[in-house]
């Protein structure tokens, strides 16, 4: 476990950028595999979704082990990882990229949102979807799937390094979701990555502006020279930013 914690004037800089702007920073320090694939939102929200990663791992299940009696167990490795996940924190799960069976529904994940927890992400399916669609919390899958989890995931363990579409997920690492998707950010990466994010959203800005008023890319994007760098200082004293 990282011994990072995440900053409130962190999470709030990184409340306001996007993704591709994360994406774009971490390959400038040779991270290129940091986006997870092919995981996208139950529902778009109006705010991203920051937190610290909380992991849980499923292996496949064995029919012996994975009987409906599992759940009366208190330290059953889902349930458990619904109570101890930290409020802020987000829940994230390996499940091998196989959404053919739920890695969980909506009564956890209610749960989860009212404990407080910013979000949850599975690189394979939810049930109940439509119902965590009209939660606040923010959730991330691959897509629906009715079945429960025991049909073909056996919840492992909780809290140690995961895969999670692709990507290696240590706990404590930062995750950023929008609507696009979800991102990890090492997390002794997460202040800086937030400082720089912050610039490169205010340029990013200014150049849509730029564009959408007729300019060209062409030595605005990126500035070639200092006009751009110039007129983007102006603009930002105009805006506030």
């Amino acid at each position: 476990m990282s011994s990072y914690v995440l900053s409130s004037e962190t999470r709030n800089k990184l409340m306001g950028v996007a993704t591709p702007t994360i994406a774009t920073a971490l390959f400038k320090r040779g991270l290129r595999n940091q986006f997870i694939q092919d995981v996208r939102p139950v529902a778009p929200k109006k705010a991203n979704m920051v937190g610290q990663a909380f992991t849980l791992r499923y292996i496949p299940a064995r029919e012996d082990l994975n009987t409906l009696e599992v759940f009366r167990n208190p330290e059953h490795p889902q349930r458990a990882a619904v109570e101890k996940c930290p409020p802020g924190a987000i829940l994230v799960m390996d499940s091998r990229k196989d959404a053919r069976a739920a890695s969980a529904g909506s009564i956890l994940i209610s749960r989860l949102q009212v404990r407080g927890v910013a979000g949850v992400v599975t690189d394979g399916g939810f049930r109940d979807s439509p119902e965590i669609a009209n939660l606040d919390i923010p959730a991330y899958h691959h897509r629906p799937s009715a079945p429960t989890n025991l049909t073909l995931h056996q919840a492992i363990e909780m809290n140690v390094p995961i895969g999670c579409g692709d990507v290696a997920v240590f706990p404590g690492d930062i995750l950023v979701g929008d609507n696009e998707g979800v991102i990890v950010i090492p997390a002794h990466l997460a202040d800086e990555i937030a400082d720089e994010t912050v610039e490169m959203t205010a340029y990013e800005d200014f150049v849509t502006e730029e564009v959408l008023n007729g300019a060209t890319i062409i030595g605005l994007y990126p500035a070639t020279s200092d006009a751009p760098k110039v007129k983007f200082a102006e603009w930002r004293k105009q805006k506030g930013r």
